[in-house]
């Protein structure tokens, strides 16, 4: 998947996609937004706008 691609997407479909990756291919969100090359701060807010935060022990948006 193309950087691009995660801030343009809906931001429902964005958390679960997310999730999933967090789920099933990386161990923290840092891991994900390094090997996506995508801005951190850019996609928590997104989320965040859509009304999920991000939890560090659970490693997922909810």
């Amino acid at each position: 998947m193309q950087r691009r691609n995660f801030l343009t997407m809906d931001p429902h479909l964005l958390f679960s996609l997310i999730n999933m990756k967090l789920r099933d291919e990386f161990e923290s969100l840092d891991d994900l937004v390094s090997s996506y090359e995508i801005d951190r701060d850019a996609l928590i807010k997104k989320l965040s706008d859509a009304g999920y935060q991000y939890q560090l022990s659970n490693n997922q948006f909810r």
